[in-house]
This record gives C-alpha cells, sequence and structure tokens, in this order.
C-alpha cells in the first residue's frame, strides 16, 4: 500500500523534452505482524526514478528497494512506449527480479509473500492505469495532441503526470509475462506484454457489440492480441483467414502468446490444407461398419448450449474396429466429428444468441475391461487425441466421465501424459452411480435429455456397439494400402530442401501465353523461390542427388533438374525476381509464359534465422543452429497450368466483374474456416505473387 513519498531530485530540460524525478516512497507491505515485529519496520522504503520522454514518447519507471538491501535486491522497470506499428496504441513491459540473500531465517515466507504481491500489484497497476484514464475521459480530454518543441508548455505536465502516480510493488519477483517481453520482441507483436488499443481506426478495434456476440468476454490485451494476430495472417495467408473464434481457440491454448500461437496455428492450416480437412464433411462417408459398431453420436446440448457428444467407450469393440478399419479410417471418422462439432457450435451460437465455442463430452466407461488395453488400440487412441490437441484446441468444454472402472486408471496413466493440462482440467470422473447424485449429471445436463441407459427418459441413437465380427477384418496388407490411398488423396505435395540442395519442378509448356500458377506454404524455414527457362529438357534427377549431404531423401521429395554444368543465362535464363518466403508464410502466385519450352519451378534454402521476424533471436532458434535440421526447410505445393485459350476467357469472365484479381487455385481455400476476405490484384506485369 502507497502511503507517502518525498522528491529527492528532479531536472527539466530547457525545451521541456525530458522530465526526470526520483521520489523515496513509503510503503505499508501486508505482511503478517510477527514478521514485521522481527524485522523491527513497519514500512519499507523504496527509491523510484521516472524518466519521460516527450520527443521520444516514452515513460522508464525504475525502482529497487531501500529497506533490507543488505539482505534482499529487488529492482523492477517499468516502460511505456508507442507500439511499433500502430502509433496509437500504448505498449507497456514490465520486468522484475527478487534476490533473497537472507532474511531472518523466513527465506520462504517471504518469498511467498513477495509472490502474492506481485500477482495482486499486477491487476492493480492496470486498473489505476484505466481508472486515470477514465479520468481525463470526464474531464473532457480525449486526445492529448504530439509533444511540438515551444517555450511553454503548461498542459503537458499536468497530463503527463498521471502515469507516474503507480507505485511499483513493494516487493517484486519476476513474472513470465516478463520474460516474454523480453526475449521476443517482434516487430508485429509483442507476446506477454500489455499493449492495449487506446484509440484508432476501426480495424484496430473489435466492435463491442461483436465482441460479446461471437467472442465472449475479452480484456484490452486479448482484444490487441487477436487483432494483430489476424492482421498477420491476412499480410502472409491471403484468401485463407480462420474465422476470429478458431484464432481465439489457438491463443487461449497458449495464454495468449502470440508467437507461439502463431506457430501452432500455421500448423494446423498446413495440415488442414494438405489433407483437404475443410472438405471433410462433404468428402468423407463413413463405413458401415462405423454406422453399426462405433458407439458415439451428438445428443441434444448441455445447460450452457454447448452440444453435447456421448461416446460408450465400455460398449466399443476397439479392437474389432482397429483390426477392420485401420488407424487411418478411425482418425478420419474423428476428425469429421470433430469438423461437426465446430458447425453445431456456430449453430448455437445463433440459436442461444451469446458465443458458444466448445462442445461437451460425455464418455460412459460400463464394460471398460482390459480387451480395451490391448496395445495398436491404445496406439490409436494416443495418436487420434495427438492431432486432435494439435489441431483442435479449446474446443472441448467439459469431458463428463461416467462409471469409470477398476481397470481405468491403468488406461488413464497411459493417455493422460498426451493430453494438454488445460484440457485435462476439464474433465470430471464419476465412479458407479455417483453421477446419479448432487453434482452429478443434472448439474450439467437437463433431466429430460439424459439418455435411456444412464437411467434418464430420453431415446438415445448412438449405437450399441457389440463385436465386430471376424469377418470384417482385413489383412495387414489391406490396411495398409487403404491408409495410404486416404493419406495421398490430396493435391498438395510435400518436400524437403537442404542447404545446397534445392528442390526443383519441371513443368513443360507447348504454347505460349499459358499460364502457371502455385500455391505453396512454407512449413519450416526460410526459402527462396524462383522460376527458370530452358529451351532443352533438363536430364532425370539421379536417386543419390543428396548424396554427398549426407541426407536420405524419404519418399523421393527432393528433386535436383538443373545441371551443375549448367551456366545461367546461357542453358537456361530466370523469368522472375527471386522471392524471399519466412516460414508459416503462404504464397500464390502466377506466371504467364512469353515462350514454350522447359519451366523450373525451384525452392531453395535461405541463410537467414527461420524467426527473422523478431528482433532477438528466441532460444530455440539458437538451438536450431547448432543442429543439422537447421539446414532444412519444408514445402508444400501446388501447380496448376492454365492453356492460352483458358487464360483468355478467365480474364474476360474477370474482367466482366470490374476488376483483375489474382489466379489462384480454387482449392485452396479454407472453407470452413475462412471469413470472408478479398483477393489481392495482379499487377501490371506477367507475373504476380501474393502472399
Amino acid at each position: 500500500m502507497f502511503v507517502d513519498s518525498d522528491v529527492v531530485s528532479e531536472q527539466r530540460s530547457d525545451d521541456g523534452a525530458t522530465h526526470r524525478i526520483e521520489r523515496r516512497c513509503k510503503l505499508d507491505v501486508d505482511a503478517p505482524r510477527l514478521l514485521k515485529r522481527i524485522a523491527g519496520v513497519d514500512f519499507v522504503y523504496f527509491i523510484q526514478k521516472n524518466s519521460l520522454n516527450r520527443r521520444e514518447r516514452t515513460l522508464h519507471i525504475e525502482s529497487h528497494n531501500e529497506t533490507f538491501s543488505n539482505r534482499v535486491i529487488i529492482h523492477e522497470l517499468c516502460c511505456y512506449s508507442v507500439h511499433p506499428d500502430n502509433e496509437d496504441w500504448t505498449c507497456f513491459e514490465q520486468s522484475a527480479s527478487l534476490d533473497i540473500k537472507s532474511f531472518f531465517g523466513f527465506e520462504s515466507t517471504v518469498e511467498k509473500i513477495a509472490m502474492k504481491q506481485y500477482a495482486s500489484s499486477i491487476k492493480k497497476g492496470k486498473e489505476i492505469i484505466e481508472h486515470y484514464l477514465r479520468e481525463l475521459e470526464e474531464e473532457g480530454v480525449t486526445h492529448i495532441p504530439r509533444w511540438a518543441p515551444s517555450p511553454v508548455s503548461p498542459a503537458m505536465p499536468s497530463i503527463t503526470a498521471r502515469p507516474e502516480l503507480p507505485v511499483t510493488p513493494a516487493i517484486s519477483i519476476p513474472a513470465a509475462s516478463a520474460k516474454d517481453t523480453n526475449s521476443n520482441k517482434d516487430s508485429s507483436s509483442l507476446p506477454g506484454s500489455l499493449n492495449e488499443p487506446l484509440s484508432g481506426t476501426p480495424d484496430d478495434k473489435l466492435d463491442a457489440d461483436y465482441i460479446k456476440r461471437y467472442l465472449g468476454d475479452l480484456t484490452p490485451l486479448q482484444e490487441s492480441c487477436l487483432i494483430r494476430l489476424r492482421q498477420w495472417l491476412q499480410e502472409t495467408h491471403k484468401g485463407k483467414i480462420p474465422k476470429d473464434e478458431h484464432i481465439l481457440r489457438f491463443l487461449r491454448a497458449r495464454d495468449f502468446n502470440i508467437d507461439k500461437a502463431r506457430e501452432i496455428l500455421c500448423q494446423s492450416l498446413t495440415w488442414r490444407k494438405q489433407h483437404q480437412v475443410d472438405y471433410l464433411l462433404e468428402t468423407w462417408n463413413s463405413p458401415q461398419v462405423l454406422h453399426d459398431y462405433y458407439t458415439g453420436g451428438w445428443h441434444h446440448h448441455d445447460k450452457d448450449g454447448r452440444p453435447l457428444y456421448i461416446l460408450r467407450l465400455g460398449q466399443m469393440d476397439t479392437k474389432g474396429l482397429v483390426r477392420a478399419l485401420g488407424e487411418e479410417s478411425l482418425l478420419r471418422h474423428v476428425l469429421s466429428i470433430n469438423e461437426e462439432g465446430l458447425r453445431r457450435c456456430e449453430e448455437n451460437t445463433k440459436v442461444f444468441g451469446r458465443p458458444i465455442s466448445c462442445w461437451t463430452c460425455l464418455v460412459d466407461l460400463e464394460g471398460l475391461n482390459m480387451r480395451h488395453l490391448w496395445r495398436p488400440g491404445v496406439k490409436a487412441l494416443l495418436r487420434i487425441i495427438e492431432v486432435v490437441e494439435a489441431n483442435y484446441p479449446e474446443t472441448l468444454g467439459r469431458l463428463l466421465i461416467l462409471r469409470a472402472p477398476r481397470v481405468f486408471p491403468v488406461l488413464w496413466t497411459l493417455v493422460s501424459p498426451f493430453i494438454d493440462e488445460n484440457t485435462r482440467k476439464k474433465f470430471l470422473i464419476y465412479a458407479g452411480n455417483d453421477y446419479q447424485g448432487p453434482g452429478g449429471l443434472v448439474d450439467y445436463i437437463d433431466k429430460e435429455i439424459i439418455p435411456d441407459f444412464l437411467g434418464g427418459d430420453c431415446m438415445c441413437e448412438v449405437p450399441e456397439g457389440g463385436l465386430v465380427p471376424k469377418s470384417l477384418y482385413r489383412t495387414a496388407e489391406e490396411l495398409e494400402n487403404e491408409e495410404i490411398r486416404l493419406w495421398t488423396e490430396t493435391i498438395y505435395q510435400s518436400a524437403s530442401v537442404f542447404k545446397g540442395a534445392p528442390h526443383e519442378l519441371l513443368i513443360e509448356i507447348i504454347e505460349a501465353s499459358s499460364v502457371i500458377t502455385w500455391d505453396f506454404d512454407v512449413c519450416k524455414g526460410d526459402i527462396v523461390f524462383n522460376i527458370f527457362h530452358s529451351k532443352r529438357a533438363p536430364q532425370p534427377p539421379k536417386k543419390d542427388t543428396l548424396g554427398a549431404h549426407g541426407i536420405t531423401s524419404p519418399g523421393g521429395n527432393n528433386v535436383q533438374l538443373i545441371d551443375k554444368s549448367w551456366l545461367l543465362g546461357q542453358d537456361y535464363s530466370m523469368v522472375e525476381s527471386p522471392l524471399t518466403c519466412k516460414e508459416g508464410e503462404s504464397v500464390q502466385g502466377s506466371h504467364v509464359t512469353r515462350w514454350p519450352g522447359f519451366y523450373i519451378l525451384q525452392w531453395r534454402f535461405h541463410s537467414m534465422p527461420a524467426c527473422a521476424t523478431t528482433n532477438l533471436p528466441r532460444v530455440d532458434d539458437v538451438l536450431a543452429t547448432l543442429q543439422v535440421s537447421s539446414h532444412k526447410c519444408k514445402v508444400m505445393y501446388y501447380t496448376e497450368v492454365l492453356g492460352s485459350e483458358d487464360f483468355r476467357n478467365a480474364c474476360c469472365d474477370v474482367q466482366s466483374l470490374g476488376s483483375m484479381t489474382s489466379l489462384e487455385s480454387s482449392h485452396s481455400g479454407f472453407s470452413q474456416l475462412s471469413a470472408a476476405t478479398t483477393s489481392s490484384s495482379q499487377s501490371q506485369s506477367s507475373s504476380m505473387i501474393s502472399r
């Protein structure tokens, strides 16, 4: 608690641009009376130094303890600055350190008090800032003009002095958010920092009604994180921007750390694109054996309006399903369930008039026994959990596990390490008939929709299961062929790019004015994209292309076509300027060919760090530079060639709409997750590359 302060020194520059003030602050610490008596003090004193620079628009607040400085060293730094991408936003960074040398044998107690004080003071500090902003608004001050050198600047001291009032906490310790702020300073995102939009254009701030209707309660910091991540996606994934609800799930899964959320979101978008998950509900037809023996299905909704999914796992013949269908078919079926869950959440949001972003799952374990612990079945279950956790975060609102038998702890021990800690907190486990009493099902599900097999009156259409007939079992070879078929049904191809070993794709053009289009994602590392033309066909690639590098190329996903003896400008020519593409970016483009012949698309390793968007390298990036894997990039691509006649027809169709839009593959959109976006315009040159 702030009690009093004395000004030790104060300095102002002649032009009024800088103002430095040092104070000795008197604080009352919320500590046990016994501890205060032993320490022999009722108050503690801190030295606080404030440096305001109106020219650079920064405020630095530095403080350290004077009391017990020989036993405890506390240092804290707060910084207010202008956001690098939006000058109407204020960035607030806070870092602190605590070093307890000795404290009368109460070192552990002091540390706990420090943790409590710091956690509460962060929230209070934010409330104080908002309090004075509201006070300014009540006084009619909604805009502070930019400082400019002048002989007299009477209004500035009274206004700018207000942020100095929040005094640093009495005892401070390092916070996780502070570490994130100091180690990840991205020009487009400052993860972990309290960047709150104070004013700006409509794009800088979401509409309050929209947030309440579709997203739920968001703090200014969370709203800012959502806007910045969406803006980054718009810059790097043209035409394929997921809806805000989906972006928000990934932010929540990583506690609104933008770097971490961006990484897993990009990986998920790439995965969805590669396996065409957006079209799964339209293309996936469940085999009859799943209709008959998969004991799961959707059943109304819970009391919160969340879609309710029921799984009678104890009645399911997991071994029979794996033997009859294979692991990939089961995974496809579970993915279709999750896609249906996303669709039902959107529907319920409209029906109930409030944001519904997750569903409730009820798992009945009656009948669970040792046969459910069949090793290949558990392996399939673990893989399904891994894929769902990575691509559908924060979609499970609550998991009700009923009638857990004695064998359940064994299964739980096997699967729990693969489940995210935040997800595990949503599990409610009932043994025997405990679910029927107070605190049971009736607390979460309306009595009239409790399924009949759980003692309710509602008929449930979930199959009862049973043993899968062995006549439906398939041989290992049949299952393997089916799995290969399922996961090669994609228009996209993957390729690895190594240092000194680019991946090259040959396209033969018969007539001039044909159009080569491409759509690729940079899954790992940074690459340079080139397009070359040659009048003669390159020799077929050798199988040992990567042998000199000691690297194997599984699946033939690295091909080199340009012979080392070829000379650029003589044997082949470059027809487009090189394009450097960063990790996580999605690139679409086209090239109108001027001559027939052979065109080579090349993805070449780029030596810049994979995380070049940040000013400071992450620890993972530093470690990666010491490993062989740092010399490997990965891309996923799709190409298509339009004949000259088709291209002219397409131009006529588009021009009739009043503009020339980019030539993008119709397969490259995220149909279910994409919000309405606009395509980028084609440039005046013969080639267009949109990022």
